[in-house]
């Protein structure tokens, strides 16, 4: 029993550690392939990693404006956005705080850390920070109501919110809703391009004022606070990875018994996930054109209406 339970403590160590590792590696997949697709050399794999160490190193320039929220927000948005990709089951379905692992806890931690980057943009006064926000939070009112209709569909087909739940569900019964899981997926890839500021919603890679939304709340940071944010960034876009991992293709994602053995096949399963989905998401950014600012209602709205016939189609399908 006692060895069992340092397994289990060792195994969800492992997992907080691991998205904490991997995440500035996944954004630098991320560039590196969206350049080559440009026809570009692009930067080295290992290039956020340099930038971050760079950052922290760098002594932070505070507006005199700016109150103890400014200060505190990098690292209250860090441990939030942290907590919540930690909590996604990755490699295992069966770890230690799986239990607090509900879908819903997640969109709470994730509003929060949205509502506090929201709040810091408009502290200073500049004008980007609060046009930023008020983006953030137009796109977070249609964002969030769609999230929470996914959160209704899988809830009605696993019977549970808890992800290790619906994650077993999916391995136990693979091809069960698949027309609604469909949708939900569709509605999860869109509110995901929008959370993580991608194209066609925003592009990290300029700061143009007219389009910017993340980049005009964190204009204004620099030095440690900056790291801070841009690392939370970087975990945010793997927390959405895990999600879609862990809600739509479980497979390789050891069961709740697993030992060892099972804990390493579903290490290098979920690597090579993220390592697909990290290639895949420049791919349908090239593919695309960035959309004005008055069209982002609409295509996130887009996701609203897909969770929503996903529900509706689900509730039907199970009154049969």
């Amino acid at each position: 029993m006692t060895r069992d339970l340092v397994v289990q403590f060792l195994a969800q160590g492992a997992q907080m550690t691991l998205v904490l590792l991997i995440a500035p590696l996944a954004v630098g997949v991320v560039r590196r392939v969206k350049a080559r697709l440009m026809r570009r050399q692009g930067p080295p794999l290992l290039q956020a990693y340099l930038d971050l160490a760079k950052l922290l190193r760098k002594e932070s320039v505070i507006a005199e404006g700016a109150s103890w929220l400014f200060r505190s927000a990098p690292y209250l948005i860090f441990a939030l956005t942290w907590v919540a990709a930690a909590l996604v089951p990755s490699f295992a379905s069966g770890l230690m705080f799986n239990w607090a692992a509900d879908v819903v806890a997640l969109v709470a931690l994730l509003g929060a850390a949205r509502a506090l980057l929201a709040l810091a943009g408009m502290d200073v006064g500049t004008s980007f920070g609060g046009i930023g926000s008020s983006r953030e939070m137009m796109i977070a009112t249609l964002a969030e109501p769609a999230m929470m209709l996914i959160v209704l569909t899988l809830a009605i087909a696993a019977g549970t919110t808890r992800l290790a739940g619906v994650a077993d569900f999916f391995i136990a019964e693979p091809f069960a809703v698949r027309v609604s899981m469909a949708l939900s997926l569709i509605a999860l890839v869109i509110v995901a391009l929008a959370e993580n500021a991608r194209i066609p919603v925003d592009n990290p890679a300029t700061h143009l004022e007219l389009t910017m939304v993340h980049e005009a709340m964190v204009l204004e940071y620099s030095g440690r606070h900056l790291a801070v944010i841009e690392a939370a960034a970087a975990l945010k876009l793997v927390l959405y990875f895990s999600l879609i991992v862990c809600l739509f293709v479980p497979f390789g994602i050891a069961g709740p018994d697993a030992g060892i053995p099972a804990f390493g096949l579903g290490v290098l399963a979920y690597l090579a996930k993220l390592l697909g989905l990290a290639v895949l998401l420049p791919i349908g950014e090239t593919s695309v054109a960035k959309m004005r600012v008055f069209r982002y209602p609409l295509f996130v709205g887009s996701a609203f209406a897909a969770a929503a016939l996903a529900v509706f189609l689900l509730f039907v399908s199970k009154g049969f």
